[in-house]
Protein backbone atom coordinates (compact mmCIF):
# COMPACT_ATOMS: atom_id res chain seq x y z
CA UNK A 1 0.00 0.00 0.00
CA UNK A 2 2.76 2.62 0.76
CA UNK A 3 5.43 0.44 -1.01
CA UNK A 4 5.19 2.50 -3.98
CA UNK A 5 6.96 5.85 -4.97
CA UNK A 6 6.23 7.62 -1.71
CA UNK A 7 8.02 4.91 -0.12
CA UNK A 8 10.82 5.17 -2.73
CA UNK A 9 10.78 8.63 -1.82
CA UNK A 10 10.83 8.55 2.08
CA UNK A 11 13.78 5.50 1.98
CA UNK A 12 15.95 8.14 -0.13
CA UNK A 13 15.30 11.13 2.58
CA UNK A 14 16.33 7.81 5.14
CA UNK A 15 19.56 7.52 3.39
CA UNK A 16 20.85 11.56 3.27
CA UNK A 17 23.52 12.67 5.19
CA UNK A 18 22.39 13.09 9.18
CA UNK A 19 23.15 16.43 10.63
CA UNK A 20 23.30 16.94 14.15
CA UNK A 21 19.86 18.42 16.00
CA UNK A 22 19.72 19.25 19.24
CA UNK A 23 16.78 20.15 21.67
CA UNK A 24 15.85 23.72 21.82
CA UNK A 25 15.72 24.81 25.96
CA UNK A 26 13.70 27.92 26.37
CA UNK A 27 13.26 29.44 29.54
CA UNK A 28 9.67 29.41 30.88
CA UNK A 29 7.33 32.31 30.59
CA UNK A 30 4.45 32.11 32.75
CA UNK A 31 1.15 33.81 30.90
CA UNK A 32 -1.88 33.61 30.27
CA UNK A 33 -2.09 33.13 26.73
CA UNK A 34 0.30 30.49 24.28
CA UNK A 35 2.93 33.74 23.21
CA UNK A 36 3.74 33.66 19.69
CA UNK A 37 7.32 34.15 19.07
CA UNK A 38 7.64 37.02 16.41
CA UNK A 39 10.08 35.19 14.15
CA UNK A 40 9.15 31.90 15.11
CA UNK A 41 11.80 28.35 13.93
CA UNK A 42 11.37 27.41 10.93
CA UNK A 43 10.11 23.66 11.04
CA UNK A 44 11.01 21.33 8.85
CA UNK A 45 7.97 19.41 7.48
CA UNK A 46 7.49 16.85 5.32
CA UNK A 47 5.86 16.99 1.68
CA UNK A 48 2.39 15.78 2.84
CA UNK A 49 1.46 15.64 6.42
CA UNK A 50 1.72 12.75 8.09
CA UNK A 51 4.65 12.12 6.52
CA UNK A 52 8.38 10.99 7.12
CA UNK A 53 9.79 14.09 9.21
CA UNK A 54 13.15 15.20 7.13
CA UNK A 55 15.05 15.77 10.34
CA UNK A 56 14.05 12.68 11.50
CA UNK A 57 14.99 10.74 8.38
CA UNK A 58 18.68 12.21 8.50
CA UNK A 59 18.80 11.07 12.34
CA UNK A 60 17.99 7.71 11.40
CA UNK A 61 20.11 7.36 8.64
CA UNK A 62 23.15 7.54 11.17
CA UNK A 63 22.13 7.49 14.31
CA UNK A 64 22.67 3.74 16.43
CA UNK A 65 19.24 3.33 18.40
CA UNK A 66 17.46 0.77 19.90
CA UNK A 67 14.57 -0.81 18.55
CA UNK A 68 11.80 -0.19 18.67
CA UNK A 69 12.41 3.50 19.56
CA UNK A 70 10.22 6.46 18.79
CA UNK A 71 11.89 9.96 17.46
CA UNK A 72 10.33 12.78 18.19
CA UNK A 73 11.31 16.53 16.07
CA UNK A 74 10.06 18.72 18.45
CA UNK A 75 10.50 21.68 16.23
CA UNK A 76 7.20 20.25 14.53
CA UNK A 77 5.55 19.74 17.91
CA UNK A 78 6.24 23.74 18.25
CA UNK A 79 4.97 24.26 15.08
CA UNK A 80 1.63 22.40 15.73
CA UNK A 81 1.27 24.75 18.83
CA UNK A 82 1.72 27.83 17.02
CA UNK A 83 -0.70 27.04 13.95
CA UNK A 84 -3.34 25.97 16.26
CA UNK A 85 -2.61 29.57 18.55
CA UNK A 86 -2.93 31.16 15.73
CA UNK A 87 -6.03 29.32 14.50
CA UNK A 88 -7.78 30.25 17.63
CA UNK A 89 -6.20 33.28 19.02
CA UNK A 90 -8.81 33.61 21.84
CA UNK A 91 -8.76 30.69 22.98
CA UNK A 92 -6.31 29.17 25.85
CA UNK A 93 -4.17 26.25 25.06
CA UNK A 94 -3.87 23.73 27.45
CA UNK A 95 -1.75 20.66 25.95
CA UNK A 96 -2.89 17.27 27.23
CA UNK A 97 0.05 15.91 28.26
CA UNK A 98 -0.91 12.50 28.75
CA UNK A 99 -0.53 12.40 24.66
CA UNK A 100 3.03 12.65 25.32
CA UNK A 101 5.20 13.62 28.65
CA UNK A 102 8.47 13.81 27.32
CA UNK A 103 10.95 16.76 29.07
CA UNK A 104 11.80 17.76 25.88
CA UNK A 105 8.62 18.81 24.74
CA UNK A 106 6.70 20.40 28.02
CA UNK A 107 10.03 22.53 27.99
CA UNK A 108 9.29 23.78 24.28
CA UNK A 109 6.12 24.19 25.28
CA UNK A 110 5.66 25.84 28.37
CA UNK A 111 8.55 28.50 26.92
CA UNK A 112 5.81 29.05 24.19
CA UNK A 113 3.18 29.99 26.89
CA UNK A 114 1.31 27.33 26.61
CA UNK A 115 -0.92 26.15 29.86
CA UNK A 116 -1.15 22.01 30.61
CA UNK A 117 -4.35 19.64 31.04
CA UNK A 118 -2.74 17.37 33.41
CA UNK A 119 -4.52 13.82 34.72
CA UNK A 120 -2.18 13.16 37.99
CA UNK A 121 -0.24 14.64 40.52
CA UNK A 122 2.89 13.34 38.41
CA UNK A 123 1.95 15.23 35.45
CA UNK A 124 1.42 18.38 37.86
CA UNK A 125 4.75 17.59 39.56
CA UNK A 126 6.55 17.41 35.95
CA UNK A 127 5.17 20.39 34.76
CA UNK A 128 6.22 22.95 37.62
CA UNK A 129 9.50 21.29 37.54
CA UNK A 130 9.97 22.76 34.14
CA UNK A 131 8.74 26.06 36.18
CA UNK A 132 5.17 26.30 34.43
CA UNK A 133 2.95 28.24 37.12
CA UNK A 134 0.46 26.82 38.86
CA UNK A 135 -2.36 28.61 37.47
CA UNK A 136 -1.39 27.60 34.00
CA UNK A 137 -2.61 24.26 35.40
CA UNK A 138 -6.05 22.59 34.96
CA UNK A 139 -6.76 19.23 37.01
CA UNK A 140 -8.81 17.75 34.05
CA UNK A 141 -9.23 14.18 35.52
CA UNK A 142 -12.46 13.41 36.39
CA UNK A 143 -11.70 10.61 38.57
CA UNK A 144 -8.97 11.90 41.15
CA UNK A 145 -7.83 10.68 45.17
CA UNK A 146 -9.57 13.39 47.62
CA UNK A 147 -5.44 13.56 48.91
CA UNK A 148 -4.49 14.44 45.08
CA UNK A 149 -6.68 17.07 45.07
CA UNK A 150 -5.53 18.53 48.45
CA UNK A 151 -1.68 18.12 47.04
CA UNK A 152 -2.68 19.51 43.45
CA UNK A 153 -4.68 23.07 46.14
CA UNK A 154 -1.60 23.02 48.10
CA UNK A 155 0.97 23.55 45.36
CA UNK A 156 -1.42 26.46 43.80
CA UNK A 157 -3.42 24.50 41.21
CA UNK A 158 -7.43 26.03 41.24
CA UNK A 159 -8.79 24.85 37.89
CA UNK A 160 -10.98 21.35 38.56
CA UNK A 161 -12.67 19.40 36.38
CA UNK A 162 -15.89 16.97 37.48
CA UNK A 163 -18.66 14.94 36.54
CA UNK A 164 -20.45 13.22 39.72
CA UNK A 165 -21.64 14.99 42.91
CA UNK A 166 -19.29 12.86 45.00
CA UNK A 167 -15.97 14.09 43.15
CA UNK A 168 -17.98 17.74 43.73
CA UNK A 169 -17.73 17.25 47.04
CA UNK A 170 -14.28 16.17 47.10
CA UNK A 171 -13.01 18.95 45.77
CA UNK A 172 -15.57 21.47 47.73
CA UNK A 173 -13.44 19.91 50.99
CA UNK A 174 -9.86 19.47 50.02
CA UNK A 175 -9.63 22.71 47.19
CA UNK A 176 -12.18 25.33 48.65
CA UNK A 177 -13.28 28.01 46.48
CA UNK A 178 -11.36 26.53 43.21
CA UNK A 179 -13.21 27.15 39.66
CA UNK A 180 -14.53 23.99 38.69
CA UNK A 181 -16.11 22.87 35.28
CA UNK A 182 -18.29 20.24 34.09
CA UNK A 183 -17.94 17.97 32.17
CA UNK A 184 -21.28 16.65 29.45
CA UNK A 185 -21.00 13.60 27.73
CA UNK A 186 -20.64 13.74 24.01
CA UNK A 187 -21.60 10.56 21.29
CA UNK A 188 -18.43 11.52 19.12
CA UNK A 189 -19.83 10.91 15.79
CA UNK A 190 -16.74 10.41 13.14
CA UNK A 191 -14.02 9.92 16.03
CA UNK A 192 -11.79 7.23 14.86
CA UNK A 193 -11.30 6.75 18.63
CA UNK A 194 -14.29 7.58 20.15
CA UNK A 195 -14.67 7.89 23.98
CA UNK A 196 -17.12 5.56 26.37
CA UNK A 197 -19.48 6.55 28.82
CA UNK A 198 -16.45 6.46 31.16
CA UNK A 199 -16.57 10.34 31.23
CA UNK A 200 -19.06 13.19 31.67
CA UNK A 201 -22.78 12.77 32.71
CA UNK A 202 -25.82 14.11 31.20
CA UNK A 203 -27.01 17.51 30.70
CA UNK A 204 -29.44 17.60 32.63
CA UNK A 205 -27.05 16.83 35.12
CA UNK A 206 -24.18 19.15 34.77
CA UNK A 207 -27.00 21.87 35.00
CA UNK A 208 -27.77 20.58 39.02
CA UNK A 209 -24.16 19.74 39.66
CA UNK A 210 -23.20 23.26 38.89
CA UNK A 211 -25.50 24.67 40.88
CA UNK A 212 -24.92 22.59 43.69
CA UNK A 213 -21.06 23.83 42.84
CA UNK A 214 -22.07 27.50 43.80
CA UNK A 215 -23.64 26.35 46.75
CA UNK A 216 -20.85 24.51 47.88
CA UNK A 217 -18.81 27.62 47.49
CA UNK A 218 -16.72 26.83 44.73
CA UNK A 219 -16.25 29.24 41.68
CA UNK A 220 -18.62 27.65 39.02
CA UNK A 221 -16.30 28.57 35.76
CA UNK A 222 -18.19 26.42 32.96
CA UNK A 223 -18.46 23.34 30.90
CA UNK A 224 -16.87 21.12 29.05
CA UNK A 225 -17.07 18.19 26.46
CA UNK A 226 -15.31 16.26 24.51
CA UNK A 227 -15.42 15.32 20.60
CA UNK A 228 -13.64 12.16 20.38
CA UNK A 229 -10.36 11.50 19.86
CA UNK A 230 -8.77 11.57 15.83
CA UNK A 231 -12.20 13.65 15.35
CA UNK A 232 -12.18 14.63 11.53
CA UNK A 233 -16.36 15.70 11.39
CA UNK A 234 -16.25 18.96 12.25
CA UNK A 235 -19.79 19.52 12.73
CA UNK A 236 -19.06 18.55 15.65
CA UNK A 237 -17.97 21.15 17.31
CA UNK A 238 -21.37 22.91 16.43
CA UNK A 239 -23.49 20.34 18.13
CA UNK A 240 -21.27 20.57 21.28
CA UNK A 241 -21.55 24.37 21.72
CA UNK A 242 -25.08 24.24 20.84
CA UNK A 243 -25.24 22.17 23.48
CA UNK A 244 -23.05 24.86 25.60
CA UNK A 245 -25.13 27.54 25.29
CA UNK A 246 -28.11 25.54 26.12
CA UNK A 247 -26.27 24.74 29.80
CA UNK A 248 -25.26 28.42 30.05
CA UNK A 249 -29.17 29.70 29.59
CA UNK A 250 -30.45 26.92 32.08
CA UNK A 251 -27.49 27.91 34.40
CA UNK A 252 -28.31 31.64 34.30
CA UNK A 253 -31.87 31.24 35.58
CA UNK A 254 -31.02 29.48 38.13
CA UNK A 255 -28.25 32.58 39.55
CA UNK A 256 -24.98 31.25 38.04
CA UNK A 257 -23.51 32.76 35.62
CA UNK A 258 -21.21 30.34 33.58
CA UNK A 259 -17.84 31.84 31.91
CA UNK A 260 -15.74 29.15 30.13
CA UNK A 261 -16.15 26.39 27.28
CA UNK A 262 -13.68 23.73 27.55
CA UNK A 263 -13.81 22.54 24.35
CA UNK A 264 -11.38 19.35 25.04
CA UNK A 265 -9.09 17.71 22.11
CA UNK A 266 -10.21 15.96 19.14
CA UNK A 267 -7.61 17.56 16.49
CA UNK A 268 -6.26 14.58 14.30
CA UNK A 269 -3.28 13.22 13.27
CA UNK A 270 -2.75 12.77 9.70
CA UNK A 271 -2.82 8.79 9.17
CA UNK A 272 -3.56 7.08 6.08
CA UNK A 273 -6.57 9.16 5.41
CA UNK A 274 -6.14 12.77 4.64
CA UNK A 275 -7.70 15.32 7.75
CA UNK A 276 -8.98 19.14 8.04
CA UNK A 277 -6.15 21.10 7.94
CA UNK A 278 -5.38 22.99 11.57
CA UNK A 279 -6.36 25.85 10.07
CA UNK A 280 -9.93 24.44 9.35
CA UNK A 281 -10.75 23.30 12.56
CA UNK A 282 -10.13 26.97 13.75
CA UNK A 283 -12.37 28.88 11.54
CA UNK A 284 -15.01 26.38 12.55
CA UNK A 285 -15.32 26.39 16.12
CA UNK A 286 -14.64 30.14 15.73
CA UNK A 287 -17.77 30.40 12.92
CA UNK A 288 -19.51 27.43 15.76
CA UNK A 289 -18.58 30.23 18.49
CA UNK A 290 -20.24 33.31 16.65
CA UNK A 291 -23.46 31.58 15.47
CA UNK A 292 -24.19 30.42 19.39
CA UNK A 293 -22.80 32.78 21.42
CA UNK A 294 -22.75 36.39 19.11
CA UNK A 295 -21.24 39.02 21.66
CA UNK A 296 -21.64 37.07 24.83
CA UNK A 297 -18.23 35.23 24.26
CA UNK A 298 -17.46 32.70 26.92
CA UNK A 299 -13.38 31.99 27.80
CA UNK A 300 -12.52 28.99 25.55
CA UNK A 301 -10.56 26.34 26.30
CA UNK A 302 -8.52 23.95 24.43
CA UNK A 303 -6.73 20.96 24.90
CA UNK A 304 -4.90 18.94 22.03
CA UNK A 305 -2.78 16.41 22.41
CA UNK A 306 -2.36 14.39 19.16
CA UNK A 307 -2.71 17.08 17.34
CA UNK A 308 0.56 18.66 18.50
CA UNK A 309 2.46 15.60 19.04
CA UNK A 310 0.61 13.10 16.92
CA UNK A 311 2.53 14.22 13.56
CA UNK A 312 5.96 14.94 14.82
CA UNK A 313 7.15 11.43 16.34
CA UNK A 314 8.20 8.42 13.99
CA UNK A 315 8.55 4.71 15.86
CA UNK A 316 11.65 2.92 14.36
CA UNK A 317 10.99 -0.84 14.32
CA UNK A 318 12.63 -4.31 13.39
CA UNK A 319 10.99 -7.39 11.43
CA UNK A 320 11.55 -10.19 14.01
CA UNK A 321 9.74 -13.06 12.09
CA UNK A 322 7.46 -13.60 8.83
CA UNK A 323 6.00 -16.71 8.39
CA UNK A 324 2.93 -18.44 6.63
CA UNK A 325 0.22 -20.71 8.84
CA UNK A 326 -1.39 -22.66 5.83
CA UNK A 327 -4.95 -23.29 4.97
CA UNK A 328 -7.08 -21.14 3.04
CA UNK A 329 -5.55 -17.48 4.12
CA UNK A 330 -2.33 -16.82 1.96
CA UNK A 331 -1.81 -13.61 4.04
CA UNK A 332 2.19 -13.75 5.60
CA UNK A 333 2.37 -12.99 9.25
CA UNK A 334 4.48 -10.06 9.90
CA UNK A 335 6.02 -9.71 13.52
CA UNK A 336 7.36 -6.57 14.73
CA UNK A 337 9.11 -6.13 17.45
CA UNK A 338 6.72 -3.18 18.46
CA UNK A 339 3.31 -4.34 19.45
CA UNK A 340 0.27 -3.56 21.52
CA UNK A 341 2.39 -3.40 24.96
CA UNK A 342 5.13 -1.05 22.86
CA UNK A 343 3.40 1.89 22.39
CA UNK A 344 1.29 0.59 19.93
CA UNK A 345 -2.50 0.15 22.15
CA UNK A 346 -4.51 2.38 19.70
CA UNK A 347 -4.35 -0.03 17.69
CA UNK A 348 -7.06 -1.68 20.12
CA UNK A 349 -10.09 -3.17 17.70
CA UNK A 350 -8.24 -1.68 14.66
CA UNK A 351 -9.32 1.74 15.30
CA UNK A 352 -6.02 4.06 14.39
CA UNK A 353 -4.75 2.81 11.23
CA UNK A 354 -0.77 3.71 11.06
CA UNK A 355 0.96 4.30 7.57
CA UNK A 356 4.13 1.83 7.31
CA UNK A 357 7.40 2.11 5.75
CA UNK A 358 9.84 -0.29 4.84
CA UNK A 359 13.57 -0.47 4.17
CA UNK A 360 12.83 -2.91 1.32
CA UNK A 361 10.06 -0.26 -0.12
CA UNK A 362 9.83 -0.05 -4.06
CA UNK A 363 8.85 -3.60 -5.08
CA UNK A 364 5.64 -6.31 -5.10
CA UNK A 365 3.39 -6.11 -2.08
CA UNK A 366 1.26 -8.50 -0.65
CA UNK A 367 -1.37 -8.68 1.90
CA UNK A 368 -0.16 -9.14 5.54
CA UNK A 369 -1.56 -9.58 9.21
CA UNK A 370 0.78 -7.29 11.56
CA UNK A 371 1.45 -8.52 15.30
CA UNK A 372 3.53 -7.80 17.99
CA UNK A 373 6.26 -9.82 19.59
CA UNK A 374 4.67 -11.04 22.98
CA UNK A 375 3.48 -14.18 24.38
CA UNK A 376 0.18 -12.65 24.73
CA UNK A 377 -2.65 -13.44 21.93
CA UNK A 378 -4.16 -9.77 21.94
CA UNK A 379 -0.74 -8.55 20.31
CA UNK A 380 -2.43 -8.54 17.30
CA UNK A 381 -2.12 -4.74 15.42
CA UNK A 382 -4.05 -5.72 12.14
CA UNK A 383 -5.49 -8.46 10.76
CA UNK A 384 -8.77 -6.71 9.37
CA UNK A 385 -7.34 -3.87 7.93
CA UNK A 386 -5.79 -4.08 4.60
CA UNK A 387 -2.24 -3.57 5.14
CA UNK A 388 0.03 -4.76 2.10
CA UNK A 389 3.91 -5.09 2.75
CA UNK A 390 7.27 -5.92 0.40
CA UNK A 391 6.81 -9.28 -0.90
CA UNK A 392 10.62 -9.64 0.12
CA UNK A 393 10.19 -8.23 3.70
CA UNK A 394 12.12 -10.18 6.06
CA UNK A 395 13.27 -10.64 9.59
CA UNK A 396 15.93 -8.19 10.31
CA UNK A 397 14.07 -5.08 7.70
CA UNK A 398 13.32 -1.70 9.24
CA UNK A 399 9.81 -0.42 9.40
CA UNK A 400 8.97 3.37 10.01
CA UNK A 401 5.62 3.52 11.88
CA UNK A 402 4.61 7.24 11.32
CA UNK A 403 2.59 9.88 13.10
CA UNK A 404 3.21 8.27 16.40
CA UNK A 405 4.59 10.85 18.58
CA UNK A 406 1.13 10.89 20.57
CA UNK A 407 -0.09 8.10 22.79
CA UNK A 408 2.60 5.80 22.56
CA UNK A 409 5.34 6.19 24.73
CA UNK A 410 2.59 7.16 27.58
CA UNK A 411 1.17 3.50 26.65
CA UNK A 412 4.60 1.28 27.11
CA UNK A 413 5.09 1.62 30.50
CA UNK A 414 6.29 -1.38 32.09
CA UNK A 415 8.52 -4.14 30.60
CA UNK A 416 6.16 -6.82 29.57
CA UNK A 417 7.20 -10.78 28.59
CA UNK A 418 10.69 -8.87 29.65
CA UNK A 419 10.40 -6.78 26.53
CA UNK A 420 11.67 -3.02 27.37
CA UNK A 421 9.10 -0.12 27.35
CA UNK A 422 9.31 2.11 24.27
CA UNK A 423 12.51 3.84 24.22
CA UNK A 424 12.36 7.83 23.29
CA UNK A 425 14.56 10.11 21.77
CA UNK A 426 13.41 14.09 21.15
CA UNK A 427 15.46 15.73 19.03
Amino acid sequence: MFASEPGRRARSRISTKSTTASVSTRKTVARRKPRLRLVPKAAELPTERGGLPPKIARYLATAEIPSPCLVVDVDIVAHNFEELARSLPDARIYYAVKANPADEIIERLAGLGSSFDTASMGEIDLCLAHGVSADRLSFGNTIKKERDIADAFAKGVRLYAFDSAAELEKIARSAPGSRVYCRVLMECEGAEWPLSRKFGCEPQMAVDLLAQAKELGLDAYGVSFHVGSQQTDLTQYDKALALSLSLFGALEARGVTLRMVNMGGGFPSRYRTDVPSIAAYGAAIREALARHFGENMPEVIVEPGRGVVGDAGVIQAEVVLVSDKGGDDARRWVYLDAGKFHGLAETMDEAIKYRLLTSKDGGDTSPVVLAGPTCDSADILYEKTDYRLPSDLQAGDKVWILATGAYTTTYSAVSFNGFPPLASICI
